[in-house]
């Protein structure tokens, strides 16, 4: 029989969380707080993230610093992820939550959209994490976290620039486990569907806009690609990242798993 996990697991460890402020990210950020890490919360609206910093010092007794980061910018990278580790140490876990989503037809993309979309998601991705691996390495454990999404699994009409981005996050994941397989650290992606946040409510007001649709519409319209019916929870999300971090998932690398209510 395996051994029972510690409630607060995480305990010592520090994790760093980019778009913490917000949605996936914030949920990620409270079940990670909970489980006892101290955390670094990176998003480039800094008063939204000092917000959310201090509702999880109050609620769980951890130590919370939010940083203004733009993960598309590899000095601003640079400069939050050296004040990280001025602050709490060398991180131990890596969530990169932060990304973007537009939708436009192909034909109608433009290249600032192309070059954003893979920027923030994909690029940021790798900038972050290449702070954060040589001290992993060095301590012989790491635990790397990519918030794709299902756009990584397959594809989406008008989303091509998101859709390419976000396989391609789902391929470096799966790239960065096999380097660093024999290292203790581990590489996954979680692949969210439709979730319950400002993105899906985005996508809401872009079909109410471009197809006439009404709201109630444009929802079923979201939700029915879920064969539940409905829009993921953020804390769904956030309970998946948080068991690739446990002690239970540490044989787990280089898989990209699906919350998506079996859409994929």
């Amino acid at each position: 029989m395996s051994e029972p996990v510690e409630p607060r697991y995480l305990s010592g460890r520090h994790a760093v969380v980019t778009g913490g402020g917000r949605g996936i990210g914030a949920a990620i950020a409270d079940e990670l707080a909970r489980l006892g890490a101290d955390l670094t919360l990176m998003g480039r609206d800094l008063a939204r993230v000092e917000a959310h910093a201090n509702v999880l010092r109050e609620r769980h007794g951890v130590r919370v610093r939010a940083l203004p980061c733009d993960v598309a910018d590899e000095d601003k990278v640079r400069e939050a992820f050296a004040r990280a580790r001025e602050g709490l140490g060398d991180p131990g876990i890596l969530v990169n939550n932060a990304g973007q989503s537009a939708a436009t037809g192909f034909a109608d993309t433009p290249r600032e959209l192309w070059d954003r979309m893979l920027a923030v998601n994909l690029t940021g991705t790798f900038l972050c994490t290449r702070e954060v691996l040589p001290a992993m390495t060095a301590a012989r454990w790491g635990r790397v976290v990519n918030v794709a999404s299902t756009a990584g699994l397959r594809g989406y009409p008008r989303t091509a620039a998101y859709t390419a981005a976000k396989h391609g996050v789902v391929g470096l994941t799966r790239a960065l486990a096999l380097e660093t397989a024999k290292l203790g650290i581990t590489a996954n992606a979680v692949c969210p569907g439709y979730t319950d946040t400002d993105m899906a409510a985005a996508a809401v007001g872009n079909l109410v806009r471009e197809l006439g649709k009404t709201e109630e519409e444009a929802r079923r319209m979201i939700t029915r690609v879920n064969p539940m019916g409905r829009l993921i929870a953020p804390a769904e999300v956030a309970a998946a990242v948080a068991w690739l971090c446990s002690p239970a998932a540490s044989g787990v690398t280089g898989q990209a798993l699906a919350v998506a209510g079996g859409e994929v």
